[in-house]
């Protein structure tokens, strides 16, 4: 695996890759998990090469404490990339990232104003800001994102699409632990009790169509709602759990599924 610092350096590479090969490139912000493997493995079996980025973005953090509190584990994800075969690591340096300063931004105006756009001020335009950025940077033919964050993907596939960026925008399903609990960076700060508390979340979303009986679960058992609103036959939630904030989203025929087979 070859990893690059400089953008130039990788542009160079980007440019003696043959034009008949493709490139997939998955944008990660480190604290690699399963959720982000099976990115990577979709991208190999669709494409010749894959390009994984690396970049904590200071922009798309409302809040300052997470952003410090966010898990650096740079070795051990250097280590399962070039277990997994990755061809590229792109980490760049913030400076070069963001030589404006962050003057110029990428901001949406409807989607990005409700759910995690109504509580986490700023997020959407810093998350779409380095998603451009890194498309423009990466070139490659697909790029890979996770369904766990729909309202991201949505918001990243919406903005190709507005700026004609010829980069394929592909959706992944969402990766679950064994007790449902969406696999995320942020579960690395949980401890064993919290952690047992997000598993239960993550069960009780799912428990019935009735919207409110499940939030008046989650209040019981202590657990702190941001949102849990029903959507364009969606379920989104994001609750926060000792100071760390989960999200998960899931298609309501789940629950009907789920229903049928408990039956």
């Amino acid at each position: 695996m070859k990893i690059f610092n400089d953008i130039a350096s990788w542009q160079t590479t980007r440019q003696q890759i043959a034009t008949d090969k493709t490139l997939g490139v998955v944008m990660t912000m480190g604290a690699l998990h399963k959720g982000h493997l099976s990115l990577i493995k979709q991208s190999q079996q669709d494409n010749e090469y894959t390009l994984v980025t690396i970049f904590v973005n200071p922009t798309q953090f409302n809040n300052q404490g997470d952003f410090d509190n966010y898990p650096n584990t740079w070795q051990q994800d250097v280590d399962l990339l070039t277990m997994e075969g990755v061809d590229f690591l792109l980490s760049p340096h913030k400076e070069m990232i963001y030589p404006d300063n962050y003057n110029y931004q990428i901001n949406e105006k409807s989607l990005s104003q409700i759910l995690c756009g109504a509580s986490r001020p700023g997020h959407f335009g810093g998350m779409l800001t380095i998603v451009m950025k890194l498309l423009n940077i990466a070139q490659a033919n697909n790029a890979y994102f996770g369904e766990k964050d729909y309202q991201q993907f949505q918001l990243i596939k919406g903005m190709a699409q507005a700026f004609f960026i010829p980069t394929n925008i592909v959706s992944c399903p969402i990766i679950r632990e064994e007790d449902g609990l969406a696999f995320s960076s942020r579960n690395l700060r949980l401890d064993e009790s919290a952690r047992n508390k997000a598993g239960y979340f993550a069960q009780t979303i799912r428990q019935s169509h009735d919207i409110e009986q499940v939030r008046n679960t989650l209040i019981a058992n202590h657990i702190t709602i941001d949102y849990l609103e029903d959507i364009d036959n969606r379920r989104f939630a994001a609750v926060i759990i000792d100071d760390v904030r989960l999200i998960d989203n899931f298609p309501l025929a789940e629950i009907t599924k789920l229903t049928k087979e408990n039956a």
